[in-house]
């Protein structure tokens, strides 16, 4: 193995603490039964439901978020409980992420996880997470960490396996990037344990272990990863270094080929295609 391809290999694949869905319409706030009264309503439409101003206003902050940012606070003036106002702020953080102005994004989730009902622990934790994912986004893993840590805690009161695995692997990300692998390795074993089926679980495991250089430990997590979904790319570009830094050449080769093979137009691919040529001097 060349000095150069171990190189490249090390720097290629690894966490990316910015990474990390921002989600929407929360999944215990779908398909709420619609209430009679309606504000914010263009003067030539009918009144809408209530429920339906916060998937406006979402939708508003994916396209159009300076609107979004205005429809927001022109709601907050006319809420009728705790959760409407814990709603316009959610759309209020979307559209500041949507601006970059991460940290009033940051700031504004943290006010919508404590005005969500307490009796809607799920939705206090998304909000939660949605404030730790904004502050890595701004580049402070050490103000993530602990938002992902208290969003777990009403992830543990809403007995939600699924967003406690997700909070769990979003924390090992904050962690990552404050420079504490260890903990972060506990916190995706966590995450494995809540929710052995999670994908994502296991390839980020095996990109911790490889980068710490536990390749005997990376490759069972990587071959558990790819049990689970063996079309994934990203998966076979993880087993494809982690073959190559172990000295398994052809391995290597084999799973990068797979990767060109299944996802021809990826970022994956173009990086598998370099790893190949690398292997090939």
């Amino acid at each position: 193995m060349i000095a150069s391809l171990l190189a490249l290999l090390l720097m290629q694949v690894g966490f990316d603490p910015a990474r990390g869905a921002i989600p929407g319409v929360p999944d215990e706030l779908r398909d709420r039964p619609p209430r009679d009264t309606g504000i914010i309503a263009a003067p030539e439409t009918a009144p809408r439901p209530r429920e339906d101003y916060l998937r406006r206003c979402l939708n508003l902050a994916a396209s159009e978020p300076e609107q979004a940012l205005d429809f927001a606070n022109t709601w907050r003036l006319a809420v009728e409980d705790d959760l409407e106002l814990a709603q316009s702020s959610h759309c209020l953080g979307l559209a500041l992420v949507r601006l970059d102005r991460f940290e009033e994004a940051r700031e504004i989730f943290e006010v919508a996880s404590a005005e969500a009902p307490s009796e809607l622990p799920a939705y206090r934790a998304r909000l939660a997470g949605m404030a730790g994912n904004a502050a890595l986004a701004d580049g402070k893993p050490a103000t993530a960490e602990p938002l992902f840590a208290q969003a777990l805690t009403e992830a543990d009161l809403a007995a939600d396996a699924a967003l406690q695995a997700s909070l769990q692997i979003d924390r090992a990300r904050a962690l990552v990037a404050s420079g504490r692998p260890e903990d972060a390795i506990g916190a995706l074993a966590t995450a494995r344990a809540i929710e052995p089926a999670n994908v994502r679980a296991w390839l980020l495991s095996a990109t911790l272990s490889r980068r710490l250089e536990r390749l005997d430990e990376a490759q069972q997590q990587i071959e558990q990863a790819a049990t689970l979904d063996p079309r994934d790319p990203a998966i076979g570009l993880e087993a494809g270094v982690i073959a190559a830094l172990a000295g398994r050449d052809e391995d290597a080769r084999k799973s990068f080929e797979s990767v060109i093979a299944v996802a021809p137009e990826s970022e994956e691919a173009m990086r598998a295609t370099a790893y190949l040529e690398q292997l090939a001097k």
